[in-house]
């Protein structure tokens, strides 16, 4: 989609936006709590180009959730001794266990994909992984695992736009790295890279689903829904609750403020 046919598109609005993100957060909490009551275990993938809004999406996805449940796996590149394991082996590591969500912050298919298109691999290994892939994956759903698989699709005038406005921006600059940067020269490699990944990976068991992600707001909300229908679980909200009320003090007197060690009152300076 070009920039043109993104400006035709009606966007919701920041008020419909907040409103139905956190309707669905509160569904996501739903989900949590049921997946660690059913002892599932799920896996989420996040792919797709730099800039595209993976890290936006699972933000939003974690807000409100408890991280002993919901996991984010963002792998650093890989150390030398992992270069010569098994290529699934430290992926292995972080799938969930029963009552467990991992979502992963780009995956095993690195190796379609940036591997692939900036030569850290052989074609060898390329190959092999193209053939292993849906063999591994399929081995995990035997294993009770839900798997999902995310590609998010962003044009190339948007991802300009956003590399753009990391330049600008102090708190996105360290975002963009030397890596992304290369990926603008390489846009059509990575396509084609893409392309082939789909051709091998995009499977009837362990489909890939694709984000339209040149509107953000859209895509959190397409995400977020999407995923959220595909895992039927029930409202396991507690009744209300009646706080108890506290005991009667017995003397307790707490120790002098001069005995402890407080952090300074900074935001004192605000308010002269």
């Amino acid at each position: 989609m070009g920039a043109d046919a993104t400006k035709k598109i009606k966007k919701i609005s920041k008020r419909e936006y907040n409103d139905e993100l956190f309707r669905l957060q509160l569904e996501l909490i739903k989900l949590q709590e049921w997946v660690k009551l059913k002892g599932l275990k799920v896996v989420v993938i996040f792919e797709g180009r730099d800039a595209a809004g993976k890290g936006g999406v699972i933000k939003r996805i974690t807000q409100y959730l408890n991280p002993r449940v919901v996991k984010v796996a963002a792998l650093p590149a890989p150390t030398e001794r992992e270069k010569t394991e098994w290529y699934f082996q430290r992926y292995v590591d972080h799938l969930p266990a029963a009552g467990e969500i991992v979502l992963f912050d780009r995956s095993w298919y690195n190796r379609a994909g940036v591997e692939k298109v900036m030569g850290f691999c052989t074609e060898k290994e390329y190959e092999s992984f193209l053939r292993a892939c849906p063999t591994f994956e399929r081995m995990l759903i035997r294993s009770d695992t839900i798997l999902v698989k995310y590609w998010f699709s962003v044009s190339d005038e948007e991802q300009l736009k956003r590399f753009e406005a990391r330049l600008a921006q102090p708190h996105k600059r360290w975002k963009l790295s030397p890596m992304d940067l290369e990926s603008l020269t390489r846009w059509e490699e990575y396509s084609q890279a893409k392309d082939n990944m789909f051709a091998y990976t995009d499977t009837k068991k362990s489909p890939w689903y694709v984000v339209n992600s040149d509107i953000k707001r859209h895509a959190h909300i397409n995400c977020i829904s999407h995923f959220l229908s595909l895992i039927p679980y029930e409202d396991l909200t507690p009744k209300e609750i009646e706080l108890p009320r506290r005991k009667k003090s017995k003397g307790y007197l707490r120790p002098p403020e001069d005995e402890q060690t407080f952090v300074p009152n900074y935001h004192s300076k605000f308010m002269k």
